[in-house]
């Protein structure tokens, strides 16, 4: 029985994949793959694994031996789950592995946002500090977080855990309604989210119903004190439309770790020189405990696939 990891190194160089390996008598083990040598390289597997590389009709293509396939993420819209199910091939994924991970980075987002800490650190590097003629540099607004209010898009696993985390720094939290769905007592209007928060903390799905969530308009909604958070999916903002706004002040500014395209294409328009937005390189999920316990949950399933008893089936 053959595995194949398609995409190892998205987990990073510095993991231990002997907990999967273990498993099964033959591994090929890629550190990338593009789509169209995802058909050679699975040709004779059985066990694929793969984080953001698609496999569907064209791209598994001949792959008459493949029985399981584990996404190593929780999103699996890399997979075709409809050609999937009709080969009869069980599709796993990872699920809240990365979640300390996430909300680490994003309350770490909303306080870099909130001191100004990336205008003072290249104050420092630039010398600025040393030619201040008082103890202090304070050229660049802070503001306390505390008494502000975040605004929660999506309150899953992720969006309730930042939640909990913020209101430990005395955030006032209120979470949006979801389109389509009754009225809650304990949600709010997503316009009004929009027009009465502090912060606005992205933690939704894409779907083709939210894509470019954030807009033009919608951002026209916000206080031009705010702040937007993107930890979610590249597709919710509508890029150009954000970076008007944090040109414009329009809105205070952004952090955001996911894009449209990743890599960061060379000509990607949030790389910018903008110091009231701040890009990290989709790595909230990155911490070595969350990347161990996606292999962990990648050996679980694994194990259930040989039992006969697969789980966190998708599809």
């Amino acid at each position: 029985m053959q595995g194949v990891i398609l995409d190892a190194d998205s987990l990073g160089h510095d993991i231990d994949l002997t907990p999967i390996t273990d498993l099964l008598d033959n591994w090929q083990v890629y550190p990338s793959t593009s789509p169209h040598e995802v058909a050679e390289r699975i040709i004779n597997a059985t066990v694929v694994l793969s984080n953001k590389i698609p496999l569907n009709g064209k791209t598994a293509v001949g792959a008459d031996k493949l029985q399981y396939i584990s996404v190593m993420a929780t999103g699996t819209n890399n997979v075709d789950l409809d050609w999937a199910k009709l080969k009869g091939i069980p599709v796993s994924n990872a699920l809240a592995y990365a979640t300390p991970s996430v909300v680490q980075h994003t309350i770490s987002l909303i306080l870099a946002l909130s001191n100004n800490l990336p205008a003072y650190i290249t104050d420092v590097r630039s010398g600025r500090w040393q030619d201040s003629n008082v103890f202090c540099l304070l050229d660049h607004p802070i503001q306390e977080v505390a008494g502000k209010q975040l605004g929660i898009i999506g309150y899953g696993e992720l969006g309730s855990s930042v939640a909990k985390a913020a209101a430990g720094l005395g955030l006032d939290i209120k979470i949006s309604e979801r389109p389509g769905i009754k009225p809650r007592a304990d949600r709010v209007a997503f316009e009004e989210l929009l027009a009465t928060s502090d912060y606005i903390s992205l933690h939704c799905p894409l779907t083709e119903n939210n894509k470019h969530l954030i807009n033009a308009d919608t951002l026209m909604l916000m206080k031009p004190t705010a702040f937007l958070i993107n930890t979610a999916r590249g597709g919710l903002v509508d890029s150009p439309a954000l970076l008007s706004a944090l040109r414009d002040g329009r809105i205070a500014g952004a952090a955001i770790d996911v894009l449209d395209v990743e890599p960061a294409a060379s000509d990607e328009p949030l790389i910018t020189s903008l110091q009231n937005l701040l890009v990290t390189p989709h790595n909230a999920w990155g911490a070595i405990e969350s990347r161990t316990r996606l292999v962990a949950q990648m050996k679980e399933n694994i194990e259930g696939f040989l039992q006969g008893l697969p789980l966190r089936v998708v599809n």
